[in-house]
């Protein structure tokens, strides 16, 4: 499973890529208006950091305007993929733009039905929200495996992108479900690398090396 970074701070990401394990960024306008900065400066500046996917959204919900917004963050760079919404116009919008020759990401996926609607308008990725419906009290893994399932069965391309994680566990279901790519807050992707026990066994082994006054240099 892929790992991309759901943030537009490029601080974050900075550091995220030292780590060599991450594969890619999403981003959407409420993460880009945290950041304060102008729109299409941070997509660039994104998209240079990484050779991988970069989603960028668009900020209509016209189809024709969608199509146009979205061929104007293709621009922007080669690695730009369009974030566009699961909505009818959405999905047209994604149709014109795979032709194109555009990487599309439809998002705000919360049924199997949405996602096969959105696998045959050729999205690239499709993003179903995990954390979302667990907020209703639903099984947002349950979709992720439904969705798996689906795509599987009928031989569809578009790459399911674990979406809306909170937590570790989110991660670690998300990748024994099935899904292609897990976008993940900079915070849970930090604590992907952390255990009481790997700190407890790790002070265990410096100390134990200090006292032999050894040095393997």
């Amino acid at each position: 499973m892929k790992i991309f970074i759901d943030t537009a701070d490029t601080a974050e990401l900075e550091a995220a890529f030292a780590t060599g394990l991450v594969d890619g960024v999403t981003t959407n306008p409420s993460l880009i208006a945290k950041s304060g900065r102008d729109f299409k400066e941070v997509t660039k500046e994104i998209c240079s950091m990484t050779d991988g996917p970069v989603s960028a959204e668009v900020a209509s919900t016209d189809y024709k305007i969608m199509v146009k917004e979205g061929r104007v963050l293709a621009d922007l760079a080669s690695n730009v993929v369009v974030k566009l919404p699961l909505t009818v116009d959405g999905l047209k919008a994604c149709q014109d733009l795979t032709e194109d020759g555009i990487n599309t990401n439809v998002t705000l996926c919360f049924t199997a039905n949405q996602a096969w609607l959105a696998a045959k308008a050729g999205a690239t990725y499709i993003s179903p929200f995990i954390g979302r419906l667990d907020d209703l009290g639903m099984d947002g893994m349950e979709l992720i495996g439904d969705i798996r399932a689906l795509y599987d069965a009928h031989g569809y391309e578009t790459e399911i992108l674990a979406a809306s994680i909170r937590s570790t566990a989110h991660v670690q279901d998300a990748a024994i479900t099935g899904a292609d790519v897990a976008t993940i807050p900079p915070k849970v992707f930090n604590q992907l690398f952390g255990h009481p026990l790997t700190e407890k066994g790790l002070d265990a082994f410096v100390k134990d090396w200090a006292s032999t006054g050894q040095s393997i240099l």
